[in-house]
């Protein structure tokens, strides 16, 4: 028995041995790529700088600038309803495919695979394609998508709803395949229509993949990029009294990268003071929201 346990605590060691093995290459990784970087880039908004090497410490004076832009506020406001509308969107058609293709019929993994598919496909070349079969459509009717701003908001919810309904089905087929069994039978039993079971056990069940979802749903509709930068690039635009033009399609992400891109390389302080500001809301929306949910889970 003594031998037993020798030779088990043994093992254990040289397990801790090799786990640090492991642990210490990605840990470097993550410094290297993630927690450096993210000092470096804050300490940088408090800065005025073309290069890097040429900083210059100004405080918080990027911050006001920034705060003050009109077209990271409009930016703000826009990004804000494209992410409410397209989280809602989403979810409940995302819900309803899983819904429907966890009831038995026929075909149902095809339809899995298909409703799956436009999520492998990358940010831009959706943003492109998208671009041609909008612009195929409105040339009917002599405008473009880039010509109006309605249009480059419904275009931009059907090309995210259309890329990742397909994800958040998914986890909402694992999440109603997780639904007990005996909880279904027993409110059958009770005489409960279809609606009643879905209301009052199958969606208190799939709290935690609706937690998921919605946390995914929230903070990719926020962070949205690519689409943005490929479908309308921001335009239209229109012109302030002060000469300023404000891209009335422009998301946040995209605000920032134009700015800092820009012309005037040295609001480059500004750009990123607003990339700290957009990690601060982003983050700060993303763990009020999983607060919320996640109260919902244990309430039910």
């Amino acid at each position: 028995m003594a031998a037993k346990l020798k030779t088990g605590n043994s093992i254990r060691r040289s397990t801790r041995h090799w786990a640090w093995l492991f642990i210490l290459p990605v840990f470097a990784a993550f410094c290297i790529g993630f927690i450096w970087p993210f000092i470096q880039g804050m300490y940088l908004s408090l800065c005025s700088f073309r290069l890097v090497s040429n900083a210059q410490f100004v405080g918080f004076a990027n911050f006001a600038t920034a705060l003050a832009d009109e077209s990271f506020q409009h930016s703000f406001w826009y990004t804000a309803l494209t992410a409410v509308v397209s989280l809602v969107l989403i979810n409940v058609l995302a819900f309803t495919v899983a819904y429907v293709l966890t009831q038995n019929i026929k075909g149902s993994n095809l339809f899995r695979t298909v409703f799956f598919m436009p999520n492998l496909i990358g940010g831009i070349v959706l943003g492109y394609i998208w671009s041609m079969i909008f612009d195929g459509i409105l040339r009917a009717y002599n405008t473009s998508i880039l010509l109006n701003t309605s249009y480059g908001f419904w275009g931009l919810i059907i090309l995210m709803c259309w890329q990742q309904v397909g994800y958040m089905m998914i986890i909402y087929i694992a999440g109603l395949q997780a639904v007990p069994e005996d909880m279904l039978e027993a409110a059958k039993i009770d005489g409960a229509t279809k609606l009643q079971t879905l209301f009052k056990v199958t969606i208190p069940n799939v709290m935690p993949s609706i937690t998921i979802c919605m946390f995914l749903s929230l903070t990719n509709g926020f962070k949205l990029f690519d689409q943005n930068l490929a479908l309308t690039g921001g335009l239209p635009y229109i012109i302030q009294p002060d000469g300023n033009t404000i891209n009335t399609t422009e998301m946040l992400a995209l605000n920032i990268f134009n700015t800092f891109y820009g012309s005037a390389t040295a609001a480059r302080g500004v750009a990123q003071a607003k990339a700290v500001i957009f990690f601060v809301l982003v983050a700060a929306l993303g763990l009020a929201q999983l607060f919320y949910t996640r109260r919902r889970e244990v309430q039910q």
